[in-house]
Parts: structure tokens; C-alpha cells; sequence
């Protein structure tokens, strides 16, 4: 399976007092159509996360005026669009080296700004909060604004290319408001504070949906598996369903890292069978002492509101769910196949 965990026919999308009276159009970021228009109008973006982040900078270029529209705030870090060490590197060596020592760099980094970020949340929350205060050089109340309440990492960081968002908002063209909506109105949105905001296009950024294996249901000799009484191997395979492997990224780093190492290790999988002349292979849950965990282990809303329908995942190995990279791929390119969980069978005929 390689429909990732989103619901890709419907977001998250709470319901506001007073929505029917509004008299603009409102549009979720999931649903957006060329009829959108948006040119020279005031815009109202609802959310924080990082399609908040994303869509107010591009829609600034063209609107008369964008909000963005928070209850809280989230962490947000500004990165470079291009790569310069990689530019350096690929002018300078063959491109596969290039490509290798790049790829190599941005997973160090990336894991050693996780960790920092975890081992040392306080510090980690100055820097990232000091970054955006610098950014917006007194343009809008940081703390107020851009200081989440909660640790780094317990939700996504947000990645601001080249600073735009930060440069939208100096320019005048962006603005940031953090309060609660009373109602929608004719004209906008009221907040708890009294404060209007008038609106000609609202757009709700307001989160996503989670949707295991894509909504497909699964049966195994015809009995129903319920996805939340079992438990996910190794990321990527579930306790008791034979001959299926999903394909699930990271949260804390590229998507693609983990799915590249869930993608070597069903060939390997699939490689070994043939070798043993096995049809089927199927991870048991044999170990009573394995305790049961959430399989993501995240405070966002659109985790929390679905996480309790997937698969768990377990206390230790294969079990285990980790966020690291260099540790999945010891497991999952050299560790054994046939490891006393996995459990392998060839079909009579």
C-alpha cells in the first residue's frame, strides 16, 4: 500500500457559527478549484500548521491583504530554497557523489536538530523563537505571534523557504492575528476579543484527515480485521495480516527516507521468499510483555482526532516505531528476515 495515511477525499473541517451567512466564498485548501478568486481581495487564512504557512506568502503576491487566522501558534523555521552546499558539491565532484554526500549531510542534520530539539526543548525553543524575532525585526509581538506552548517536535516545525512568510508580513502585505472566532458574519469574522476581521475569501487551513491503508478494509479468511486491534511491524507491516506491507515516512524528517528503506526491505522480503519457495509471510504477536503504544506519537489534532483507529505499535523491536533513520536502517537493511516474529509458510496445492 502506498496511500500514505490521509483521508485525500475530505480535510478537517470544524464547523463555525455563522458560517451560512457569510457572504464570500469559503475553500479548504484540499478542495481548491481554478475558480478561486483571490486577486485583490482581503483574504482570511484559518490556521497555523504548515498550509497556513504556505499559502499566505503566495497569496499575498496577488491579494489585497492576507490574515492568518491562529488559535495558538506553532513553531516556524526559515530554510533556503536551494541547497548551496549541494550546488557546491555538484560543481565540483561526479554528480552520484554529489548526490550521496548531500543526501548524507541533510539526514545528519535533520537528525541531530530533532534530537537537540528533544534533549534540550527550552534552548531549542529560543533559538527557533529568537530566529523569527530577528526575521520580522519588530514588526509583529514574537511572543505573542510565534511562541507555541508546547515542546518542539510534539507537533510539526513548519519550514518557511527563503523566509518568505517573514517577508509578506514585513512588507505589510500579511498579517498574523492569534485569537478565537465568535462567529462568521456577513462581511468576515468576529473574534472572542470583539476585534472584526472583514473577508472577501476565507480560507480554512484547518487541518487534515487520517485514513488508514487509503479506507480500504481488510479481511483475513473472512473475518474483518479491525486496524486498531493490531499492532504495526517494524512500521510497515500489521500483526496478523499476511502479505502486506504499507509505505509510511517519517514525521520528524523526509517522508521519502523512510519509504525508501520500507521499499528495500520488502524486496528483500519478497527476494527471500522466492529463494525459500514461501507464499506467504505474516508478523505474530507472540511476546505478552510487549506493551501497546499510539502509533504516532504526536499532540497534533488531526493525530489525535484518528490515531486511536490505526494499528498500535509496541514497547521494544520489531515492534517499535522509531523516528530515526540511521537505527531503521541497520534494522530493516541488514537485520535478519526470519527473525522468530515474522512468520513464513508455503501454501499447499
Amino acid at each position: 500500500m502506498c496511500a500514505g495515511y490521509y483521508d485525500y477525499d475530505e480535510g478537517h473541517s470544524p464547523e463555525f457559527p455563522g458560517s451560512e451567512r457569510f457572504q464570500g466564498r469559503v475553500v479548504h485548501p484540499q478542495h481548491w478549484t481554478p475558480d478561486v478568486e483571490y486577486e485583490g481581495k482581503r483574504v482570511v487564512v484559518i490556521g497555523s500548521g504548515a498550509t497556513a504557512v504556505t499559502l499566505v506568502p503566495e497569496l499575498s503576491k496577488r491579494a489585497a491583504h492576507v490574515t492568518m487566522l491562529q488559535r495558538s501558534p506553532s513553531y516556524v523555521v526559515t530554510i533556503p530554497e536551494r541547497d548551496r552546499v549541494a550546488n557546491w558539491l555538484r560543481a565540483r565532484l561526479p554528480l552520484r557523489s554529489a548526490y550521496a554526500l548531500t543526501r548524507g549531510k541533510n539526514v545528519l542534520l535533520s537528525m541531530a536538530f530533532y534530537n537537540y530539539c528533544r534533549r534540550f526543548p527550552e534552548h531549542a525553543t529560543r533559538f527557533m523563537v529568537g530566529t523569527v524575532r530577528r526575521e520580522l525585526r519588530g514588526k509583529l509581538d514574537v511572543t505573542k505571534h510565534f511562541t507555541p506552548r508546547y515542546k518542539p517536535w510534539d507537533q510539526r516545525v513548519c519550514l518557511v523557504p527563503d523566509g518568505d512568510l517573514f517577508e509578506a508580513l514585513r512588507s505589510g502585505k500579511a498579517s498574523v492575528v492569534t485569537d478565537q472566532i465568535e462567529t462568521f458574519t456577513e462581511t468576515g469574522i468576529r473574534l472572542r476579543s470583539g476585534e472584526e476581521l472583514p473577508a472577501d475569501v476565507i480560507v480554512t487551513a484547518t487541518g487534515l484527515k487520517l485514513k488508514f491503508l487509503g479506507g480500504m478494509e481488510v479481511e483475513v479468511d473472512g473475518r474483518r480485521v479491525d486496524p486498531s486491534k493490531t499492532m504495526a511491524y517494524k512500521g510497515m507491516m500489521v500483526s496478523d495480516v499476511p502479505n502486506l506491507a504499507l509505505a509510511i515516512g517519517y514525521t520528524n524528517a523526509s517522508w521519502t527516507l523512510k519509504v525508501d528503506l520500507t521499499c528495500e526491505y520488502v524486496c528483500r522480503l519478497l527476494n527471500h521468499m522466492d529463494a525459500k519457495g514461501y507464499t506467504t509471510c505474516v508478523p505474530r504477536r507472540r511476546d505478552p510483555s510487549v506493551k501497546e503504544e499510539p502509533l504516532l506519537d504526536f499532540s497534533s489534532g488531526y493525530v489525535r482526532r484518528a490515531v486511536d483507529a490505526f494499528p498500535r505499535q509496541g514497547s521494544i523491536a520489531p515492534w517499535k516505531l522509531h523516528q530515526n533513520y540511521a537505527f531503521d536502517m541497520m534494522q530493516l537493511r541488514h537485520s535478519p528476515l526470519e527473525d522468530g516474529t515474522m512468520e513464513f509458510s508455503t501454501a499447499r496445492r
